[in-house]
Formats: C-alpha cells, sequence, structure tokens
C-alpha cells in the first residue's frame, strides 16, 4: 500500500507523465492541510457530533459552537476526503469514517488524533533543527503527565488493529508459559498472546510514567493477574536468565541507537529458554534501491526527530539477534498495516 498523487483523467495522466503537475506545490499546500483539518476536526468533537444521524451545518454550528463559516469550510473539505457524505443539506459520517474517528470503536485511532494534535503537531517545528544537529526531541524525557495519558491513548489507537493480526500470526512456542513485553504498556499485544495461549502469562517491563498513564488502559483487556506490570529500564535493567518463552519489544527499537538495540538483544537472549522466541516488531527502514515506501520512510523521519534513532531495515535487526547468539526464525509482514514487520528469532 502506498500514498500517491493519481490521476482522474486522461488530461491528468498526461500532465503528471510530462512533468507538468506541480507536485511539491500539493506536498506543501494541500496535505499539511489535510492533515490538520482532521486532526481538528477530532478534537473540536466534530465526528463525534454526526456519532447518532445525520445533522445540518446550523445544527453542528450550534451543537459544537464552532464558527458557521469556518466549519462549513472545514466540512466541504472532510466531505471531499472521504470522512462525511451530504446529502439534503444534512453530513453522514462513512462507513470508514464510523469505524476509524468514533472514540468507542474498537478500530479507533482517536486517540493516536488528539495526541497528534495536542502535543505531536509542534515538534515538527523542531524539523529543520534536527537537520542540523542530529539531536532529537527524546520526548520520553519531557512528557508531563497530561502528555503521558494522551501518549499511552495514542499507541493503544496505533496498536488496535495490528493486535489483533500479531495474537493470530505471531511465530511463537504453542506451550509458552511465560513472556516479557518490553516497554508494553497498554498490553494489548501481551493481550492478544494470552488469548491465543491460555497457559501464558506476561510482564510488561516499562517506563514508571508510562505504567501509571497506561494501567487503567491493560484493566480493559480484562486479563486480571495474567498481565502485570514491572516498573524499570530496559537499558538498565537485567531481564534475568531462561525466565521467559516469548519476549516481544515492540515499537521501541527505534528510540534506541544500534548500540543500546545490540544491549538490549544480548539481554533478551539470556533471558530466554531454549526454543524461545524474541520478536523485533517494528516499522521498517527500507533498503537503499528497495522499492520506495511512504510509510516506511516517513516513520523512519519521525522516530529521528523524536528520539534522535529512527527505524531499520530487517537485516540490521537479524544482525543483532544473531550477534546475540539467536538464530533467525521467520520474518511476517503485516497485512492490515503496511510497513510493519515481525522479525522473528529463536534460541
Amino acid at each position: 500500500m502506498q500514498l500517491t498523487i493519481s490521476p482522474e483523467n486522461p488530461l491528468e495522466w498526461l500532465a503528471l507523465r510530462a512533468n507538468l503537475a506541480p507536485i511539491p506545490l500539493l506536498h506543501v499546500q494541500i496535505m499539511p492541510v489535510l492533515a490538520k483539518a482532521v486532526l481538528e476536526a477530532a478534537d473540536k468533537g466534530i465526528f463525534e457530533a454526526v456519532k447518532e444521524g445525520r445533522k445540518t451545518l446550523d445544527e453542528l454550528t450550534t451543537t459544537l459552537h464552532l464558527n458557521r463559516k469556518a466549519l462549513g469550510e472545514l466540512m466541504g473539505l472532510l466531505t471531499a476526503m472521504g470522512y462525511f457524505t451530504y446529502k439534503n443539506n444534512q453530513f453522514s459520517l462513512t462507513r470508514m469514517a464510523r469505524r476509524f474517528t468514533l472514540k468507542d470503536d474498537p478500530f479507533s485511532v482517536y486517540g493516536m488524533m488528539i495526541f497528534n494534535n495536542r502535543v505531536v503537531w509542534d515538534w515538527m517545528n523542531q524539523l529543520g533543527n534536527y537537520l542540523q544537529t542530529g539531536e532529537g526531541i527524546q520526548y520520553h524525557d519531557s512528557l508531563s503527565t497530561e502528555q503521558w495519558q494522551y501518549y499511552q491513548e495514542a499507541m493503544v489507537a496505533a496498536s488496535s488493529t495490528e493486535a489483533r493480526e500479531f495474537g493470530r500470526r505471531a511465530p511463537v512456542p504453542k506451550g509458552a508459559t511465560s513472556m516479557l513485553d518490553i516497554g508494553g504498556s497498554h498490553g494489548q499485544h501481551s493481550a492478544a498472546l494470552c488469548r491465543k495461549l491460555p497457559a501464558l502469562t506476561s510482564i510488561i517491563l516499562d517506563l514508571p510514567p508510562a505504567i501509571e498513564q497506561a494501567a487503567p488502559l491493560l484493566a480493559r483487556q480484562g486479563m486480571g493477574n495474567r498481565i502485570t506490570y514491572r516498573p524499570g529500564n530496559a537499558l538498565t535493567d537485567d531481564f534475568g536468565e531462561s525466565a521467559f518463552d516469548i519476549v516481544l519489544l515492540s515499537s521501541l527499537a527505534h528510540h534506541f541507537t544500534p548500540e543500546q538495540n545490540q544491549l538490549v538483544t544480548d539481554k533478551v537472549a539470556r533471558a530466554l529458554r531454549p526454543g524461545g522466541v524474541f520478536i523485533v516488531n517494528e516499522f521498517i527502514r527500507p533498503e537503499l534501491g528497495a522499492k520506495p515506501d511512504l510509510i516506511g520512510s516517513s516513520t523512519d523521519l519521525f522516530y529521528g526527530l523524536s528520539s534522535t534513532a529512527g527505524n531499520y531495515s530487517v537485516t540490521e535487526i537479524q544482525q543483532w539477534q544473531q550477534t546475540a547468539g539467536l538464530k533467525a526464525h521467520k520474518v511476517i509482514s503485516y497485512r492490515t498495516m503496511p510497513g510493519r514487520v515481525m522479525v522473528a528469532a529463536k534460541k
């Protein structure tokens, strides 16, 4: 799946073919407006306001206490983007918007939209400094209590679809009884595997501020004492020896340098039981010369900006695992999350 600019008629095709269409103008003028429009719509409660049925512009203006002219412009854009339909002077949510923008849908990305609007949008102003200095924001060191809450809700939103597929397809031992979920916060991946494997219990190792905000999110999973927290730091804590059948490092490697990832992987290798599996779950940086991948490349730049590290290739991840004495096992690309991969190794 690629995010592309596609012609809708022969003349547009010819314009693109002849290099007459100003693609950079679309990127710099149109796309930032599209992104911000969706973020503000979520933050202002516009999607929720149409949840129960069709609404006119006047009804939305009154309910949301927004400026009628400005709201009308926004609704026109959101309709063009496929979030609403407009018929008989009324707006209705599309099937796509109803699934992914409403707070209570299990597939919703609402939490990510709020976090991106209230926290991440300002980070992008630091991109110029990052390009000059190579120094990222290191946001884990500076989030306020409120921002930690937004962040944890965003992580749930980002992984809700993925966790279901992870539970179905992760290459784990069927008789596994013990799991370490490094940086697992909300516990969706642990819960997916615990539901699949009746004898499995999981320990989530995470930073204390993350646990404080994530604990209520884990409680929603209804897993009782099968999933527990251990406050700590993956870089400094010992994971034990021959203690786990499964170790998961999901969406954490991109915060660490190669040396730090090797350090973590060495500790994981010691902590795995014979036959145990170590899964690194990440967006992957495309290899040079490979097929272009906007998702892998854009997340690579974003993670560099936000935490100085960035994405890694499958080859690099496998090198950490093999250096730690683990054997390459499986590489599984997600069907529901483009650019996302499980890189599994076995002891």
